[in-house]
Formats: C-alpha cells, sequence, structure tokens
C-alpha cells in the first residue's frame, strides 16, 4: 500500500534530494531504471532505501516521478 503524496509535497522532497543525498533526482532515476525490475511500488521503494540508504520519503517522491514519466513515455 503506498500513501499518495500531494503534488506540493512531491515537489518539495524532489527539490531537496539533491542537497540532502549528493545526487541530482536525474541520477536516482538512471539508477531505478538500472536497478532490478520489481512490478510493485513498494518493492522499488524498499529495495532503493536499502540499495542507497535513502528515507524512506525520499526514496518513494524518486519512484513515484519513475513511475510519473515511465507512463507518461508510454503515452507520447
Amino acid at each position: 500500500m503506498s500513501l499518495v503524496f500531494s503534488e506540493e509535497t512531491h515537489r518539495n522532497l524532489l527539490a531537496r534530494i539533491p542537497h540532502c543525498t549528493g545526487r541530482e533526482v536525474s541520477d536516482w532515476l538512471r539508477a531505478v531504471d538500472d536497478g532490478p525490475a520489481f512490478l510493485r511500488f513498494e518493492e522499488k521503494v524498499s529495495w532503493l532505501r536499502h540499495e542507497y540508504d535513502l528515507s524512506y520519503g525520499h526514496a518513494k517522491a524518486i519512484i513515484h516521478e519513475y513511475d510519473m514519466r515511465r507512463a507518461a513515455r508510454r503515452l507520447r
């Protein structure tokens, strides 16, 4: 089960990720793309948290952004 962030909260989390992690969001999205092919949202979040020692909020924001961008690419 995943709780949904408001759009504002999501954008705020994304904006803080480079400062908190030392890596740009685009770097994190590539890491997810290169990582294991989990189907479920929470599996991806858990993998990202444990693989890179991220907070739950940051990992969730990264996976949410990854999924939104992937869905947008499919619609083109």
